[in-house]
């Protein structure tokens, strides 16, 4: 067993993870020096990496509360989890409304490890937790674990997010999120946030130039690329837009600039 307690074995200590150097640069612990070692090169190259990094995780509580208090979902699948961070989706949601029930999925042995803290769910609700591959949506939707927690037959909501940059073309993203949302009950809802270099090319294509030579490349997107994700569906306001512009709330820091900012956000409803 590794120091944390999952499965040694299973963990590639040596090489940076995307989930752990999310944890890092966000103020976690569940991370190792490879992960540490490429946060700290990345916020080299790019600063407001970290405002980048939290306006996202602010986005998720926002677009949580909208869609369990204005959309009145009461169901949500996670795409692409990463290491647990609370408040957790579901602990947002069933604040909101405590019978919420929260299935999680990630690939990540570390998530599926700590996926104890993403199963406390509050007694009117439940949370369950799926190991696979975005890149195979059957395994995920087949999974005994989310057909015992979800009606599919109720509205759902998708939430994917930040994880699309990491899914390269000739793995098809916009078909994955769309073979994911085809047997979803009309009603349900699309949450995304999606990866751009739109606003600071230069620092952005830096710090991807890091993730690729630690074997993680990534996908960004235009937003009229990121559009193509809600195509067919009914996008709610203000549309697809950087996720600091995203329905603010005043909880936001101060003085965030859109340079800072390398992610679009938008929630839309199935017909």
């Amino acid at each position: 067993m590794s120091e944390n307690g999952w499965p040694a074995e299973r963990i590639d200590t040596g090489s940076a993870h995307s989930a752990r150097i999310y944890d890092y640069i966000l103020g976690g612990k569940d991370y190792y020096r490879a992960d540490k070692e490429a946060g700290d090169a990345m916020c080299v190259e790019w600063p407001a990496l970290p405002i980048h990094m939290r306006a996202n995780r602010d986005w998720m509580h926002r677009a949580v509360r909208y869609l369990a208090a204005e959309a009145g979902i009461r169901q949500f699948l996670d795409i692409g989890t990463g290491i647990p961070t609370s408040p957790n989706l579901h602990e947002i949601a069933q604040e909101v409304a405590p019978e919420c029930r929260v299935v999680y999925m990630d690939n990540d042995p570390i998530v599926l490890t700590l996926s104890r803290g993403l199963l406390h769910s509050a007694p009117e609700g439940r949370t369950s937790y799926v190991e696979a591959d975005m890149r195979d949506p059957a395994s995920i939707l087949d999974a005994p674990a989310l057909r015992e927690t979800l009606d599919l037959d109720q509205p759902v909501a998708l939430t994917v997010i930040a994880i699309v940059h990491f899914v390269l073309d000739e793995d098809d993203a916009i078909g994955i999120v769309r073979r994911l949302l085809e047997p979803l009950a009309p009603g349900s809802h699309l949450a995304m946030t999606i990866g751009t270099a739109e606003f600071a090319p230069d620092e952005i294509a830096r710090v991807s130039g890091e993730y690729a030579a630690r074997g993680m490349p990534m996908r960004l997107r235009t937003r009229a690329e990121a559009e193509e994700f809600f195509t067919g569906l009914d996008l709610v306001e203000p549309g697809v837009t950087q996720v600091h512009r995203w329905r603010p709330d005043g909880t936001e820091p101060a003085g965030v600039r859109d340079e800072d900012i390398g992610m679009y956000g938008a929630v839309a409803r199935k017909p």
